[in-house]
């Protein structure tokens, strides 16, 4: 499990004097990309083969309010990828400076060609990396079903 610590700060409060959910986001995000570089996926790499990490959906649950000043550390398990690289879901824990859990996170995301703008397999340079990347506890093959694991009903406003 990869964990990456976070102090709350001022400007990571909402309304309320508690760590806001954007804050959340932002804490994440920061871990995966602190996780990727670690693993090889610096933005280097990632401009060299073209390709960005984008996000589908991240579920949030909120189990304990975080207060200003609180470590947090933040974890990341690889749950999921599939078999071309295209695919991943991560799961993030959010734990305070006794390792008590405050918050969970699913994360649904892919690859995105930035010169295509289109989701894309990763080639196999890169799929050899990500590959060998440490799996979670109940780790699967996920193919492109899974990513619709939740359906959006579709509306236009025209």
């Amino acid at each position: 499990m990869f964990l990456k610590s976070f102090e709350v700060r001022w400007n990571d409060l909402d309304a309320n004097r508690h760590l806001a959910n954007s804050a959340y986001i932002t804490y994440m995000s920061h871990t995966r990309m602190a996780y990727f570089y670690e693993m090889g996926f610096s933005q280097d790499v990632l401009a060299k083969h073209e390709v960005g990490p984008v996000t589908f959906y991240e579920h949030m649950y909120y189990l304990k309010e975080v207060l200003p000043g609180t470590p947090v550390r933040v974890s990341l398990e690889v749950m999921g990828t599939s078999e071309d690289g295209m695919f991943f879901e991560f799961h993030h824990h959010f734990f305070d400076g006794e390792g008590k859990q405050l918050a969970f996170c699913e994360i649904m995301g892919g690859w995105m060609n930035l010169k295509t703008r289109k989701l894309t397999p990763l080639d196999t340079e890169l799929l050899a990396k990500f590959s060998k990347l440490p799996k979670g506890e109940g780790f699967r093959t996920l193919t492109r079903a899974d990513t619709r694991r939740y359906p959006i009903p579709r509306k236009d406003l025209a």
